[in-house]
């Protein structure tokens, strides 16, 4: 019966999780793209903080140690991901589905930045055509044209991208800080650390609450990505963390763009080309290679448990 429920939550998280790139991208109709993602993080940080201060004695950083991760949570999985994911959304080019396979490159990127900064990893023969695949994917996701790389969506889907690497970059640094925090609490005071940072960039960048028009949907989207997405995908996300540790949770990654493109397709009539398809398979088979070892490991726990 756990088996089913693991099983269920894991669908659900892969649901709400792929089905927010359509709601960025239909939200982004309304808001602009970084005080979007800022609005969403006030919102998510606070229920957050709220959880975090039901299940846990004392949710507040205490040390330097623990102020350091929420450093690294705030800057680079809040809010660079952010708002370069959001601000890369706004090009036509980059659908639903390409925006999830690009970030579904995040965990080949992790593994990549764990062999620079932890130096008790390194990479294989296997393990670097892995992560060269995974570039293979990229590339055929993103189309570039030799003679302008910035055309046809490229510079956007390029920021898509580096919004990947930013949240891989931070996943990697939080474990080099050789401090323990409990994730309910580092996440709460990232998201709202990270939220202060967007709305700073947004201010930067003339964006106002002025701009956005309220409408049905706008306040659905950002309902949607607040509550659903990040409040209610990180419990989720949390709980099974947990239950099926980091390698079968990383797999959330790759069932994601399926959702992505089901909803972009459903409600915002995007189509599905080749090239994501390809990128996706590509990016995918990377990561196998890469992860080979933990996901044999894995499959062994798995039959010895049932």
């Amino acid at each position: 019966m756990s088996r089913y429920r693991n099983l269920a939550l894991f669908l659900v998280l892969a649901a709400v999780w792929g089905s927010a790139f359509m709601a960025i991208k239909a939200g982004l109709a309304y808001f602009p793209p970084v005080l979007f993602a800022a609005l969403r993080y006030d919102i998510a940080g606070v229920f957050m903080l709220g959880y975090a201060a039901y299940v846990l004695d004392d949710p507040f950083p205490r040390t330097r140690g623990e102020w350091s991760l929420v450093a690294i949570g705030s800057v680079l999985i809040i809010a660079a991901y952010h708002a370069l994911l959001f601000i890369g959304e706004t090009d036509p080019a980059v659908t639903s589905a390409v925006a999830a396979v690009f970030v579904s490159f995040s965990p080949v990127l992790t593994s990549a930045f764990a062999r620079a900064f932890l130096p008790t990893e390194r990479l294989t023969l296997v393990g670097i055509a892995g992560l060269l695949l995974g570039l293979v994917g990229v590339t055929v996701l993103a189309q570039p044209d030799p003679n302008n790389l910035l055309a046809g969506g490229t510079g956007a889907k390029l920021l898509v991208l580096l919004a990947a690497a930013a949240f891989a970059l931070g996943s990697v640094l939080t474990r080099v800080v050789d401090e323990e925090m409990p994730i309910e609490s580092m996440e709460a005071w990232s998201m709202l650390g990270g939220a202060l940072l967007m709305h700073v960039l947004a201010v930067g960048l003339g964006e106002s609450v002025g701009d956005v028009v309220w409408t049905t949907e706008a306040v659905l989207a950002l309902a949607y990505l607040a509550l659903a997405a990040s409040a209610l995908g990180f419990l989720i996300y949390f709980t099974l963390l947990d239950r099926l540790g980091p390698v079968e949770i990383n797999l959330v990654s790759y069932v994601a763009p399926v959702f992505a493109a089901l909803s972009g397709w459903l409600f915002l009539g995007e189509g599905i080309g080749v090239p994501t398809v390809a990128g996706f398979l590509c990016i995918f088979t990377g990561f196998v290679l890469l992860k080979r070892e933990a996901i044999r490991e894995e499959l062994r726990r798995y039959r010895a448990r049932n």
